[in-house]
Order: structure tokens, then C-alpha cells, then sequence
């Protein structure tokens, strides 16, 4: 069995940053475009070394996401960044007109995302987003799991044609996954084998799901552990192969039970492979003000959370 531990924590936006400042030295055509929040999204870089190629368009989100369109037609590969809840909520019909309908090349990158926002509360804390954009056709949703797999997701998007949505957070979080380490859209990955139950997890929520399974563990119970750090395309082989060896499963998410992950992995076992499922998501609710740590556990996303619901799932299973 695999064990995943950590020496460092980094915020996933500057993996984002990093990824983004790579793709400008490898690509000319890679552009940027940021709605008056450069240093949030960690693109200064960017903007230092390819002044040309950055463009800040101030607080106009939807002339962006218009900008980043056009570009596409000369050839150009727009990469925006903004919050999560500005590049969906706010800019949601120029996505779907301009950018989705059209299949333009384009990719809406969004920082500060779910409840590890913390403290800047509800209003930011964003957490109907993947619903948003994987309902929509051709829509590529990638949420990484930490800085190294947002920077790798970066330069995999770099060489991907089409619309992409890709997801990341604003706090501080461990680093677990090797540099090195394939990226592959659309291809899910095993970190930890296991035989008596199925852990799906996502963006930040992989880090909660590989401590819940050290707590398995010590109670004997076997666990796989599985990133979908591609929402869509999903791994529909990966996710059948895993509950076809456990019988059951939990899918773990930052993000509205109605319309996440969990509705997705539902979906596939409705249809192929009826099995128990459960959900550690936000259950129908806003978020507000407080740690990122705090705001996990009062909404039911910590690691404990997972505990309990992998045990809930395989007495369902019996």
C-alpha cells in the first residue's frame, strides 16, 4: 500500500502561477488575461516577463471572458483568472454564448474556490461551480489536488484544444504529490489500493480522504483511495473497476452535494454498476466566515466525516 505524507504546504494558485509562467516561456501564443487580481492568482510573473501578452482588463469579468474569446480566433491561447465565483456566477452567459456554444480555446482559471476560501465568507465561498460548468457541452472541469498537480494541470491545459474550466484554492495545503508525478486529463489517479471500500475525492478534498484512510486502516479496514482530479471528462473505466472490487463507495467534494462530483460517480453506478454510495459534500447550504480547518468540520468535510461515511457505506453494502 502506498502512503502519501507531507513536508510542505503551498496554496494550489501558485501552482497555477508557476504552470502559467512556464507555458509563456514555451509558448508565444499563450496569453493571459486577469480581472484586477494578479497577485491573487499569482500571475505576476506572467504579466513581469510577457508584458505583451498580459492584459488586465480591471473588475470586468464578463469582457473577459468576450476578450478571451476573440483572441482564440487569431490563434491565441487565453488563460483568465479571477475568483471562482466571478469566472462562473457572475460571467455564466458569456461563458455558455461566447466561449462554450462556439467551442472556443479557451481557459477560465479560478482561484479561491469552496469553503478553504475561510474567512472572506459566503458571498466568495462559491461552492456551485463544477455543477456550472460540467452541465456545460464540451466543457473540460479539472480540480488538482495540490501545487504540483494545479501546475502540471496548467501545462496539460496548454496543449489542450478546447473550452477548460480548471479549479483552485486560495489556503495553504500539503504538498503530496511528486512533480514528476503523469498528469493526464481525463484520467484518474490511484494513489492507495484498497478492497473492502471506494474513497473518490477531488481538489482538496484528496488530502482529507488520504488521512481518513490512516484511520481505516488502523481499524483494519482496507481502502482505495482514488483522485478525479478530471470532473469531465470523467473516468467512468477507473471509477467501475474500483467498486467492482469493494461493492461500495463515497465520493468526497468541496462543493454542493446536488450537482458535484457525488452526482457524477451516481450517475455512472445507476447506469453500470448499481452499488452504495455515499456523500461528503456541503449539504444544501452557503458557507460563512471562518479557518479553512473550522469550515471543513462544521460542514461535515472532514476527515472524520469520511470515517463515518465509509463505514455507513459498507454496512449498506452487507
Amino acid at each position: 500500500m502506498t502512503k502519501y505524507s507531507f513536508t510542505e504546504k503551498k496554496d494550489t494558485r501558485s501552482g497555477f502561477g508557476a504552470g502559467l509562467h512556464e507555458l509563456g516561456k514555451a509558448n508565444p501564443n499563450v496569453v493571459a488575461l486577469c480581472a484586477d487580481l494578479t497577485g491573487s492568482l499569482k500571475m505576476d510573473a506572467f504579466k513581469k516577463d510577457f508584458p505583451d501578452r498580459f492584459f488586465q482588463v480591471g473588475i470586468a469579468e464578463a469582457n473577459m471572458m468576450g476578450l478571451a474569446a476573440g483572441m482564440t480566433i487569431g490563434g491565441k491561447i487565453p488563460f483568465t483568472g479571477t475568483f471562482a465565483n466571478f469566472s462562473t456566477g457572475r460571467v455564466y452567459d458569456q461563458i455558455r454564448q461566447s466561449i462554450a456554444y462556439s467551442g472556443k480555446n479557451v481557459k477560465i482559471c479560478a482561484s479561491h474556490a469552496g469553503l478553504t476560501l475561510g474567512e472572506d465568507g459566503a458571498t466568495h465561498q462559491i461552492l456551485e461551480d463544477i455543477g456550472m460548468m460540467k452541465m456545460l457541452p464540451g466543457m473540460t472541469v479539472i480540480v488538482p489536488c495540490d501545487y504540483n498537480q494545479t501546475k502540471a494541470a496548467t501545462l496539460a491545459l496548454g496543449h489542450h484544444e478546447g473550452p477548460a474550466y480548471l479549479r483552485f484554492g486560495r489556503p495553504s495545503w500539503p504538498i503530496f504529490m511528486a512533480p514528476e508525478r503523469p498528469f493526464t486529463i481525463g484520467k484518474a489517479d490511484r494513489l492507495i489500493e484498497g478492497t473492502q471500500v471506494s474513497i473518490f475525492a477531488t481538489g482538496h478534498m484528496v488530502w482529507q480522504a488520504i488521512e481518513a484512510e490512516a484511520h481505516l486502516a488502523a481499524k483494519g479496514i482496507s481502502t482505495e483511495v482514488i483522485n478525479i482530479h478530471t470532473i469531465k471528462p470523467l473516468d467512468v473505466e477507473a471509477i467501475l473497476a474500483s467498486v467492482e472490487k469493494t461493492g461500495c463507495a463515497v465520493s468526497c467534494e468541496e462543493h454542493q452535494m446536488n450537482g458535484g462530483l457525488g452526482d457524477s460517480i451516481a450517475q455512472v453506478l445507476g447506469r453500470f454498476r448499481p452499488a452504495p454510495l455515499e456523500l461528503v459534500a456541503v449539504n444544501d447550504s452557503f458557507g460563512e466566515s471562518g479557518t479553512p480547518t473550522q469550515l471543513l468540520k462544521k460542514y461535515g468535510l472532514s476527515p472524520e466525516n469520511i470515517v463515518a461515511a465509509a463505514e455507513r457505506v459498507m454496512a449498506r453494502r452487507k
